[in-house]
């Protein structure tokens, strides 16, 4: 592939881009984009890209220029990067999945080519472990006979790893993507199928990406949503776009990154989203995510808690450990000891007196007067003995 000449200085962003960001070497003027970078000058590279301000607002702008000349060796060095085993190198890239997936749904198919490779690149890397063999995505419910890793922390390395306790381990894993087929171009049956998998892979690292990308997801739910409806009147956009297909999957991965947004610094942005998303999911009568955003909005405070800013992180309350019941306290004399209160509470509701009939209440006389049977041939109903309470008893 050719080098990239020089760019006019009035493209200062991209230059900067092109000097600081592409190269280990600043001196260098150009992109070498036929070798990749090796994994020592990607485990340097890693820790370079933190430091360098202006370079995700110019990765941003030549990604938003449909014009821009830069676009396809940016998405191809984005792609060099996540292909690399640094986790903050991946990390990277897929912060501009937002912008990248609005960009792509908003323009046309035949002029985001290198959009598209780069989002099926990522999803098929994404779909297969190290060794090339699918990955199955799962979760485990916590369970009442084990102990919370919240609330018991310091009981975990006293816990037996016995061969019931690794047996019963898998029970509980609950499988919610995987073994997905591998993808070489997009059609109309498998785009939203991508596009879910690579949001619900976004949502999963969500918690590492910086306040732009933040932004940024607020700004694309936002616009999917309303684009071609009357309510996009009411936005302070330049220029309007075309109504943009969107599926309920897709809707509800949007909504859980709007939820983290919110209370990451993006309150207003992710409020606003959150009402675009819930506006569409009624036009198009989606049950899903009509059930989730409302959920979620029902559960937001009337105002920006700790400023208009929102709260940095989702607060959690962790609840203090409930006392537990040691096996060695249970023993023969313990449980005799139980038995014996039992047989002497159960004699003693059978001992009442008179007195006591008229102190424990009004039912209490069925306890204390128990029913008896009498022959069938000398009686044709139930009948109860006499007891010493004789305005109780009910004789035939």
């Amino acid at each position: 592939m050719p080098l990239l000449c020089f760019c006019t200085w009035e493209h200062c962003s991209c230059i900067a881009f092109v000097i600081n960001t592409l190269f280990l070497n600043d001196a260098q003027y150009g992109l070498v984009l036929s070798q990749a970078l090796s994994e020592t000058q990607m485990s340097g590279y890693a820790g370079v890209l933190d430091q360098k301000n202006t370079l995700v607002p110019a990765l941003y702008s030549i990604i938003q220029d449909p014009d821009s000349e830069l676009l396809e060796p940016v998405c191809h060095q984005l792609f060099e990067l996540y292909r690399s085993s640094e986790d903050c190198l991946r990390r990277f890239t897929l912060q501009f999945l937002p912008e990248l997936l609005w960009v792509y749904l908003r323009r046309d198919r035949h002029s985001s080519g290198c959009i598209e490779a780069l989002l099926l690149g990522i999803y098929n890397l994404e779909i297969v472990d190290k060794d090339g063999n699918g990955k199955l995505f799962s979760f485990l419910i916590p369970s009442l006979s084990k102990p919370s890793i919240y609330h018991e922390p310091s009981s975990l390395g006293s816990m037996a790893l016995t061969e019931g306790a690794l047996c019963q381990h898998d029970l509980i894993r609950v499988i919610y993507s995987g073994l997905h087929p591998q993808r070489e171009t997009f059609t109309a049956q498998n785009r939203f199928e991508v596009l879910c998998f690579l949001m619900l892979c976004y949502n999963s690292l969500v918690v590492y990406m910086p306040h732009s990308s933040h932004r940024a997801v607020c700004r694309m739910s936002s616009r999917l949503c309303v684009s071609g409806f009357p309510r996009q009147q009411l936005k302070a956009w330049t220029t309007p776009c075309m109504r943009v297909l969107l599926e309920p999957q897709f809707m509800v991965q949007m909504l859980a990154a709007v939820y983290h947004a919110i209370y990451n610094g993006e309150w207003d942005a992710g409020r606003e989203a959150l009402d675009d998303i819930l506006y569409r999911a009624q036009l198009e009568l989606y049950s899903e995510p009509l059930l989730l955003g409302n959920a979620m909005k029902s559960s937001l405070p009337g105002s920006a808690p700790d400023g208009s800013q929102g709260r940095k992180v989702l607060q959690v309350e962790v609840t203090s450990s409930i006392r537990r019941i040691s096996r060695c306290t249970i023993t023969a004399a313990s449980i005799r000891r139980l038995c014996w209160k039992r047989e002497g509470e159960v004699n003693a509701s059978h001992t009442l007196g008179p007195a006591d009939l008229t102190n424990t209440g009004p039912l209490s006389w069925i306890t204390a007067a128990p029913f008896s049977f009498m022959p069938l041939d000398r009686v044709s109903k139930p009948v109860p003995l006499q007891s010493s309470a004789p305005t109780l008893i009910k004789h035939t």
